[in-house]
């Protein structure tokens, strides 16, 4: 799955899409999808990150709580 970092605009290879779902994890593992070679992978917050149509993420993926708030 391909998200968008906000602070650089950049495109973001995720590479644990479970992380990405539980509401617990802050942090996924990804990496910057750009140049030609692959680049390193590294920890981004969830808070960061959209998805490339600018759409952010789901509150049951970042929000512990989220059930809470929708109440």
């Amino acid at each position: 799955m391909f998200l968008q970092h906000k602070p650089s605009g950049d495109i973001i290879e995720v590479l644990n899409i479970d992380h990405l779902y539980d509401p617990c994890q802050r942090t996924i593992l990804g990496r910057f999808h750009c140049g030609e070679e692959m680049q390193d992978p590294e920890p981004f917050g969830k808070s960061e990150l959209t998805f490339p149509s600018g759409e952010p993420l789901p509150h049951c993926w970042v929000e512990p709580d989220y059930r809470l708030q929708a109440a």
